[in-house]
């Protein structure tokens, strides 16, 4: 850093990522500046400029450093800062300490506490983020998965899915061939057995029982009639282990999500399909899966279907460092728990790690929808799926029946269309009557209008332009 530099960051102010001090007499500030920095996105303090951003230096002697070395070593894990000094004249130096965190030693601590920096601010950090930084160290001990799961052992676990697991992780070759059939050995391999005691992982993955103990192994799932929460047309509760939710999440997504159709090129066949690629919503649950925060007793995997859009929840936070934004570019694989996460892996499950936001979005791009919208909100991080064109509501002033639906997806995607094409377009056409009929009830309803008559007519969305 040159002199010219130096005047450029006074000028800017502090801010996040840098903080002046007038002199080394607030050391003791600046190191809790300092971890704050080495917590969050790194940093400077620069000693020999006041807070209004006048720079006036100071005389840094070996007292002054051995004194900044002194409080460097009360750094629990110790961090990297680096030094810099840029001369003045006349003596006067500013000396500049700049923090270059490692996420995986978070969270750092200052004197026995960790601190934070919001915004210009620093602060003590709360107790709540500190522990969810220290789970989220890949060699912390004290992670939820890596726990001795009290009162459980080899009994409890569903010994079927721990062989399947093999089998399919030798399948991906992902797993050598040699590995066995004793499912002690196999836990023992997988991390999830430690000195004859079975971890929390363990429990999550293959467990058989989860009340009163695991309440947080749970799947909530719901089909809404509408765009809001107000009437359930489905709705299930259901404990099992990951592997289990998994499958039931899948059959409750091929049971109600709505289903597009179109009709081959050179076949004439109707081609039915789920509306989002099921790939990228497997994905996306499995994601929930691996990275939710099991310490929320209460917590659970939801999945949500609404007649606009489709959104899966997980309770916790992003990892320090991940923004929502930064899952659609690439970023550092983080996982929560990185046990149950390897697992998914070694079964074939996850193919790459850290792609798996990435493969959500370029699914949805590929089938032709927008890009999903992740988001952080309440303790808990969500993806939102949104359809690319019209979808048919369920209820209107009262329920509509599926070859009602259909003619309105028929018409949103194809309109203005005459009735004799609607019929060709429909998957299993009654009589031209009864598809009569059911239109013009949609039109008394307010949802589609015609011009024309008799076999001239033609049919449109309501509030759509006449062409």
């Amino acid at each position: 850093m040159n002199r010219k530099e130096l005047e450029q960051i006074a000028q800017q102010g502090e801010s996040e990522t840098v903080e002046f001090k007038k002199s080394t007499a607030q050391v003791r500030r600046a190191m809790e500046t300092l971890c704050g920095m080495l917590n969050g996105h790194g940093g400077r303090v620069l000693f020999g400029i006041t807070p209004q951003g006048q720079i006036v230096g100071q005389t840094v002697s070996d007292k002054t450093l051995r004194e900044v070395a002194d409080q460097l070593r009360r750094f629990e894990p110790p961090g990297t800062i680096a030094q810099t000094r840029i001369a003045l004249g006349d003596g006067k130096e500013v000396l500049a300490l700049e923090a270059q965190p490692d996420p995986t030693r978070r969270p750092y601590v200052f004197d026995g506490r960790p601190y934070q920096r919001v915004g210009p601010t620093t602060s003590v950090m709360p107790q709540e983020t500190y522990h969810r930084l220290l789970a989220e160290r890949p060699d912390s001990r004290t992670r939820w998965e890596t726990l001795p799961a009290e009162r459980f052992g080899l009994a409890d676990l569903d010994q079927e899915e721990i062989l399947r697991t093999v089998r399919l992780g030798i399948a991906a070759g992902r797993l050598p061939e040699s590995t066995g059939n004793d499912v002690s050995d196999i836990l023992h391999r997988l991390g999830l057995l430690k000195e004859g005691r079975l971890n929390n992982a363990a429990i999550v993955l293959f467990g058989t029982r989860f009340l009163p103990d695991y309440p947080q192994c749970q799947l909530r799932m719901a089909r809404f009639g509408g765009v809001d929460k107000s009437e359930f047309l489905d709705q299930r509760q259901i404990e099992g282990h990951a592997f289990d939710l998994l499958d039931e999440a899948m059959l409750f997504l091929r049971r109600h999500l709505p289903v597009a159709g179109r009709i081959v090129p050179g076949l004439f066949e109707r081609e039915d399909e789920p509306l989002f690629p099921l790939e990228a919503l497997r994905e996306a649950l499995v994601n929930a899966f691996c990275h939710r925060d099991y310490t929320i007793a209460g917590g659970a995997v939801s999945l949500a279907i609404y007649d606009d859009r489709l959104e899966i929840w997980s309770d916790g936070t992003l990892p320090a460092g991940l923004s929502p934004a930064d899952l659609k570019r690439e970023h550092p694989s983080k996982p929560r728990n990185p046990l149950i996460a390897k697992v998914f892996y070694l079964r074939g499950v996850i193919e790459r790690w850290g792609r798996g936001t990435q493969k959500i979005v370029e699914l949805c791009v590929k089938a032709g929808h927008p890009e999903p919208e992740f988001g952080e909100q309440a303790g808990s991080v969500w993806v939102r799926f949104l359809p690319s064109g019209y979808i048919a509501p369920h209820r209107v002033a009262h329920d509509l029946t599926e070859r009602q639906r259909e003619l309105l997806q028929i018409i949103a995607h194809h309109g203005p269309i005459p009735l004799r094409e609607i019929m060709q377009q429909m998957a299993s056409p009654p009589a031209s009557a009864t598809v009569r009929d059911d239109l013009y009830h949609l039109k008394r309803l307010e949802l589609v209008d015609s011009t024309g008559h008799g076999r001239g007519a033609v049919w449109r969305l309501r509030g759509e332009e006449r062409s």
